[in-house]
């Protein structure tokens, strides 16, 4: 299986890496990271996207709305500021899959044009015009489940078969996603680990992860340092890279396709390791 992200192509027979560059002053883990003088610092950036190149990252995916549980929306303008000067420098730098984590057709077309190779939307692509946006780059997007908004998705979620229902609305915004002209060969699905699930319920998503999705459809996982981790191993945010590399090779055992995490080089050692084993 491959995956065509612009100008590069993404070989998905085995894992991928994506490592996470958020442009924001309060993501979860790593807010605020890339900031100095009281403004987004584009060297900071620049030189953690080639420390994950480096380390083995074949995506970087820039972030510039965190959607942590109760996280507050930005601008059109605040998210298009913190995104597209850093994909431009990375594009100018790095030989490396861009990938655009955002729900806002404006930030689509201008980080297309800067260089983007995929577009990640934790909302879709069901915001106004997003569908639209999408499509007219000609990038791949992938689409995950959310319940709700982050403010309010991990008040009380509750599902009959979370697999099902996960999977069911996967596939309505496949249908979408084609309807409004984006090739099924450049959907990837997301089953949105800790956007509106409780424990049991990414557990059971965990277990279940190659149902989520049919098997010409690439499956992209995000789990590193969650707070599900912080609550089944008792673990605070800066403890959580053994439950985090646990959870990527769970995922690549289960057919997971790219891997999205803070922590590259020690996801690459661990993936790296599990092919080795699984090829011999």
């Amino acid at each position: 299986m491959q995956l065509v992200c612009g100008k590069r192509t993404l070989d998905l027979s085995r894992p991928q890496v994506m490592g996470i560059l958020n442009t924001t002053p309060d993501s979860f883990s790593d807010g605020g990271s890339y900031y100095a003088g009281g403004g987004l610092d584009l060297d900071l950036a620049l030189r953690r996207a080639e420390q994950m190149c480096r380390e083995g990252a074949t995506l970087i995916e820039i972030g510039g709305e965190s959607t942590r549980p109760g996280a507050a929306p930005v601008s059109e303008q605040q998210e298009l500021e913190r995104v597209v000067p850093v994909v431009e420098a990375i594009a100018r730098r790095l030989d490396v899959v861009i990938s655009v984590d955002s729900s806002t057709p404006a930030v689509f077309r201008e980080s297309a044009a800067a260089g983007a190779g995929l577009l990640n939307d934790v909302r879709a692509l069901n915001r106004a015009g997003a569908l639209e946006a999408a499509a007219a780059t000609g990038l791949p997007v992938c689409v995950m489940h959310m319940l709700g908004e982050p403010g309010t998705m991990q008040s009380n979620p509750e599902y009959t078969d979370v697999v099902a229902e996960v999977k069911d609305f996967l596939m309505q915004r496949l249908e979408a996603c084609i309807a409004a002209g984006i090739p099924r060969e450049k959907v990837v699905f997301d089953p949105g680990f800790g956007f509106g699930k409780n424990d049991d319920h990414n557990l059971a998503l965990l277990r279940q992860l190659p149902d989520t999705a049919p098997a010409d459809i690439p499956l992209l996982v995000g789990m590193s340092r969650k707070s599900m981790i912080g609550r089944l191993l008792d673990r605070p945010v800066e403890s959580r890279l053994p439950g985090s590399l646990a959870l990527a090779m769970l995922a690549a055992q289960r057919g997971a396709h790219i891997i999205r995490v803070h922590d590259v080089a020690a996801t690459v050692d661990v993936l790296r390791m599990q092919q080795l084993v699984d090829c011999t």
